[in-house]
């Protein structure tokens, strides 16, 4: 009696509260998949938008926590929401993602303007030119290609990939290039902005030769840049780059984080410290950050040490 009183009650709450505010379907279609299956769990009105409307499922984003389960066959049932009108693919770190499954996908969605995979390491360098050469000989709808992290990427790959993504542009786009910056790597906000995007995000890096992401400094004072024999653009494994500002470091200025990462002086001055090892963490892990019985600031090795056991003992 007690259990069926209550669902009574909660059903009577429902229909009390009634529908969402229309803003709220209006945001499914900007979510990536893992918030929008949570959504579609909120209340009937928004599972129903999720099930019937292919909006939420035109751009297509799986990241974390979701990524270490997509597999070929969920992707194909995920995409296939879209109706063939998929426009944004992006799979950050879906490390069993095959070749077969990104072919079938695109062939089923020649629409698709935004290829991003990045760390898909399922996925060899002639999956990846297939699919691309598939999307730009069917609708050339194709703009924007990541793929970062994809194993074995050669020079060759990268001449082919570019030939394809040029075909039918126009030569003032083909001419455009906008700046990357170290700092931003990782920012899928960055990725979703239009005017930050570049056709793709590998090329050769002038320094060392390698296919590989070339970083711009982003200091406007950077005396390197006016250099002609030493330019600070090129790969993070040529130029030393602060993870806070993504600013080329000179030796004498490097710094170290908590985090192991690497500052330059001036974000590492600006950063709260650690009170034990003086130590600050990048932006990037702030969230790393524990407090101490008198509310200061500890980073998590000096916590480790100060109660003599490590994070990887407690997980």
């Amino acid at each position: 009696m007690e259990e069926s009183s209550l669902r009574l009650t909660v059903e009577q709450a429902q229909d009390e509260a009634g529908p969402p505010h229309e803003a709220v379907f209006l945001v499914l279609a900007y979510l990536p998949v893992y918030e929008v299956v949570v959504m579609s769990q909120v209340c009937k009105s928004l599972r129903d938008a999720v099930n019937i409307d292919i909006l939420p499922w035109l751009n297509v984003i799986v990241e974390r926590p979701l990524n270490s389960r997509l597999n070929n066959q969920i992707l194909m049932k995920i995409t296939s929401k879209a109706n063939s009108r998929l426009k944004t693919l992006a799979l950050i770190n879906c490390t069993h993602i095959t070749n077969d499954g990104l072919q079938r996908v695109v062939e089923q969605n020649p629409l698709i303007n935004k290829l991003h995979i990045p760390a898909c390491t399922g996925i060899t360098p002639e999956g990846v030119l297939g699919a691309v050469k598939t999307l730009c000989q069917r609708s050339n709808c194709l703009n924007s290609l990541s793929i970062n992290g994809i194993y074995n990427i050669q020079k060759e790959h990268l001449d082919m990939l570019t030939l394809n993504l040029r075909k039918n542009l126009p030569l003032e786009e083909q001419q455009k290039q906008q700046p990357l910056y170290y700092h931003e790597r990782g920012s899928f906000l960055v990725f979703k902005r239009r005017e930050s995007q570049r056709l793709i995000d590998l090329e050769i890096c002038p320094k060392c030769f390698e296919v590989r992401m070339v970083y711009d400094c982003p200091k406007g004072h950077c005396k390197r840049r006016k250099w002609p024999l030493s330019p600070c653009r090129g790969c993070n494994f040529c130029i030393p780059r602060c993870e806070n500002c993504g600013g080329c470091i000179a030796s004498e200025e490097l710094e170290e984080g908590a985090c192991e990462d690497i500052l330059c002086l001036q974000c590492w001055l600006q950063l709260p410290k650690c009170s034990f090892c003086n130590k600050p963490y990048c932006k990037q892990h702030t969230n790393w950050w524990c407090t101490s019985s008198d509310s200061s600031l500890i980073c998590k090795v000096c916590d480790e040490n100060s109660h003599g056991y490590t994070y990887t003992d407690v997980l």
